[in-house]
């Protein structure tokens, strides 16, 4: 089992970033209790198909109840950790609050997922990936010169900004906690997350070297050594040839030593010259002939594969990164731990799946379970 083995999550089932966040707790060992509305439970559901949701156990609780918010407040208790991806006020209305929760069990880290905080004029309003990686500054530099801007799916925002710094966050209290004893609030915002991922830049900007404009910079598309080239027959292929030893393996394998206009790397005003050459080299052959010059070489490339062309791809096969469950393609547990091995825990959580097991942790029989159901507290 994972590093996280021995740790009790309760997520509050929600979509996008917080399901990935509790994905990857339960990768690396944790026991996820995923907390669904009664109105998620179909009795006749078929298998899951949204792998956000693998390796949990899911149950269906009231919340607008009194014994539900009681029995959730049991499950709490019991529990190292709590997430929840509500607007803010919503679970303080609800009375599972961080106050309400850090008051029955004081050691509890309480993970919150917004878009854009708990507080602050946008805390309250919708909003998607896009709206808050647009107001980060992080939407703004992405996309070719003269072109719009481009929503790099919702990568950044969502997962990358979001899901991914609430599991941080939240593992960063967890230790904490088992030192002092003392729960937390971690406040985990998708436009705090995406202005993070874009620190570099900031740098960058700072020392003069990235230009306002947006596609005229080293790595947002203006440079002739940093893209994607599109190849005979329609694929295309990526180049980062940032470094000079890289740099010189690119001139050497398009048979561009020696030019005296290539070798101005860095001069931007021929960028877009060298640029326009290397889209008429690369169209010359396909990009498997590509692939079979340059491939395990120091150009730094790779072929742009679609999402089931990388599943076959001898790289990622060799490492197993792609697995397949119940006949369903996913991307296997990252990162890798060398003795305490992540595992996908189960397949996608079927809503309310996992009820009589989770009651059954908290000491209740059979008579007490079938009583919380025939009273609508679960489904």
């Amino acid at each position: 089992m994972g590093p996280l083995q021995g740790i009790t999550v309760i997520e509050l089932a929600g979509i996008g970033p917080g399901p990935f966040c509790a994905t990857l707790l339960s990768d690396t060992g944790a026991r996820v209790i995923r907390v669904e509305r009664p109105g998620s439970v179909r009795p006749d559901a078929g298998p899951q198909l949204d792998v956000l949701t693998r390796g949990r156990e899911s149950i269906a609780i009231d919340m607008k109840s009194p014994d539900g918010i009681e029995l959730l407040m049991k499950l709490i208790e019991s529990a190292d950790a709590l997430m929840e991806g509500f607007r803010p006020g919503v679970t303080e209305r609800l009375g599972v609050g961080p106050d309400d929760c850090l008051a029955r069990n004081p050691a509890l880290v309480y993970g919150r997922m917004t878009g854009w905080g708990q507080d602050g004029p946008y805390s309250h309003a919708a909003g998607h990936d896009i709206n808050y990686i647009a107001l980060a500054g992080a939407l703004e530099p992405i996309g070719r010169s003269g072109e719009a801007p481009v929503p790099p799916l919702n990568l950044v925002g969502d997962f990358g900004g979001g899901g991914m710094y609430l599991a941080f966050g939240m593992v960063c209290a967890l230790l904490e906690a088992k030192g002092s004893g003392k729960g937390q609030v971690v406040d985990a915002a998708m436009v705090d997350g995406a202005a993070n991922l874009m620190n570099m830049f900031w740098s960058l900007k700072s020392m003069g070297v990235w230009k306002p404009e947006r596609g005229t910079n080293m790595l947002d598309s203006g440079a002739h050594f940093y893209d994607v080239y599109e190849c005979s027959g329609g694929d295309y292929i990526s180049i980062g040839s940032i470094e000079p030893q890289f740099y010189a393996e690119l001139m050497r394998l398009t048979e561009l030593e020696g030019d005296e206009q290539f070798a101005k790397q860095h001069d931007r005003a021929q960028w877009p010259a060298m640029k326009g050459r290397l889209k008429a080299l690369f169209k010359t052959k396909t990009r498997d002939e590509w692939c079979e010059l340059m491939e395990h070489t120091d150009v730094c490339f790779a072929p742009v594969l679609s999402m089931e062309d990388a599943t076959q791809h001898p790289h990622m096969v060799a490492r197993g990164t792609f697995v397949e469950i119940d006949g369903q393609t996913q991307a296997g547990p990252a990162p890798r731990f060398s003795r305490t091995e992540a595992e996908i825990q189960g397949p996608p959580a079927v809503p309310g799946s996992g009820t009589d097991g989770v009651l059954a942790s908290l000491g209740m029989d059979d008579a007490a379970i079938a009583q919380l159901r025939s009273s609508g507290v679960v489904a």
